[in-house]
């Protein structure tokens, strides 16, 4: 690709980016990545290397990548410039411009790293969908379920059996839980049906590690700040983990896949594998191993020891996030369920039976 179109496509993926930010209630967080517009010229380090991004920039999530960075600045006091944005004090976007430019040209180094791997959300809000996707499958495949997160990032939803959910008045979990899901629920709610998670793990190329101060701020950084339920999310997954650290090994998505296939399985039980905005983010060959290792799996799979597959994933045509599920014996033919908010805002539940 010559630099004039990767440019082009940089510049796309920015503008759609900020617009995503804005019409999903996050309209400050919208303007700081609208800002990286004008990093383009080159002027910077940073600019340079997003103006000559090599991969998909929108598919590699770049400017969430650098929004991440920005954000972490306000959040470890290194540069509050940008704290008047994040709170909608300052909303012009030629204002909003010309201080992403001075932090960004004042900070080029401390940035710079961010732009090396995707963001870790880790939203804990993604997990009503998996737990509706559990709900549905209990009235098909019984009520028992050892789960396995693909790209776990520090574990957040490895903790989902101490969540509370109220998914449109179907309730789960401990009432007690400080971490409680409660999107906005549109459409029948999924059943009310008996869901006992007999282990969870998950695995990630780098985890990260809630009991450590440093890559708990990081995970936060790339919340979008004027989103509060979000970081109120992290704050009680930080407390989750110090009652209980979550269980995530570093790990390659399909050698994981292959080694939990490889372990003994408890008797009339489903071995899930779950994962949640990730699959756009593993490359092809990971994808199509795992894909390959689940259909022979699937394969051997019985009535005592079945197997499932959940996935929250962004439609690439259409940029709806889908509730997808696979269950054997039963074929694993795809069922989707319905459409989330990607950060779990509100799910959209299509009442399947």
């Amino acid at each position: 690709m010559n630099p004039i179109m990767e440019i082009e496509e940089v510049a796309k993926a920015i503008e759609w980016q900020a617009d995503h930010a804005a019409n999903n209630g996050a309209p400050c967080t919208g303007r700081v990545v609208r800002a990286q517009l004008r990093l383009l010229d080159g002027a910077t380090e940073v600019g340079r290397r997003i103006a000559s991004w090599p991969g998909k920039p929108l598919e590699d999530a770049l400017p969430l990548r650098l929004a991440g960075g920005h954000h972490n600045l306000v959040l470890t006091g290194k540069d509050a410039r940008l704290a008047p944005v994040y709170r909608g004090e300052v909303t012009d976007q030629e204002e909003v411009d010309a201080l992403v430019v001075a932090v960004t040209r004042a900070h080029d180094a401390d940035l710079l790293p961010w732009l090396d791997g995707p963001p870790q959300t880790n939203e804990a809000g993604r997990s009503a969908s998996i737990m509706a996707a559990l709900l549905w499958l209990s009235g098909k495949v019984g009520s028992r379920f050892e789960l396995n997160e693909l790209g776990a990032s520090a574990g957040v939803n490895t903790m989902m059996e101490r969540f509370f959910f109220d998914l449109g008045g179907t309730v789960a979990g401990p009432e007690d839980s400080p971490m409680r899901i409660v999107p906005e629920w549109r459409g029948p709610p999924p059943p009310q049906a008996p869901v006992e998670i007999t282990g969870i793990c998950g695995c990630d190329r780098a985890p990260v590690d809630l009991a450590d101060p440093e890559q708990a701020l990081r995970l936060k950084s790339y919340v979008w700040a004027e989103v509060s339920e979000r970081i109120a999310r992290i704050d009680a997954a930080i407390a989750l983990a110090a009652q209980r650290a979550p269980d995530v090994v570093q790990m390659d998505a399909g050698d994981f896949v292959a080694q939990r296939l490889a372990a003994p399985q408890e008797d009339d039980t489903t071995r899930v594998f779950f994962h949640s905005i990730v699959w756009q983010y593993l490359p092809g060959e990971t994808r199509a191993r795992i894909e390959a290792t689940m259909a022979e799996a699937g394969a051997r799979a019985d009535a005592r020891r079945r197997l499932a597959w959940v996935m929250l994933e962004t439609n690439r045509q259409t940029f709806r996030h889908e509730l997808t599920v696979r269950h054997w014996p039963g074929g694993g033919e795809p069922a989707v369920l319905g459409t989330a908010h990607a950060h779990g805002a509100w799910v959209e539940w299509f009442g399947k039976d």
